[in-house]
């Protein structure tokens, strides 16, 4: 008996990304991974959920500038991190590490 072919969609972590909350959410989990490459990834997706030329105009940084440094090879420095989070309408807290 055949198989009927598979379908696969491409995931879009983007296409989730569609209220503060979701963006807030997912934010949080990845930083909670600790990784400053997928921090900076998850930042350039969340740009991408909203407007990235505008977010690139707010920040001072061309668009090209801005995916460059929030793609995963790209290492931006802790202002800009903090540029783009603040554009973003978004701002880093501190909380005590939980003891596992």
């Amino acid at each position: 008996m055949k198989r009927p072919p598979v379908t696969v969609s491409r995931y879009d972590s983007v296409d989730y990304l569609t209220t503060e909350a979701d963006i807030t959410a997912y934010l949080e989990a990845v930083m909670e991974e600790g990784d400053p490459a997928l921090i900076a990834a998850a930042l350039g997706d969340i740009a991408r959920a909203r407007n990235v030329s505008q977010l690139a105009r707010e920040v001072g940084m061309s668009r090209e500038g801005l995916y460059k440094a929030l793609s995963g090879a790209g290492n931006p420095s802790f202002a800009t991190i903090t540029r783009i989070m603040r554009a973003l309408g978004l701002r880093l807290s501190v909380l005590p590490a939980s003891k596992a």
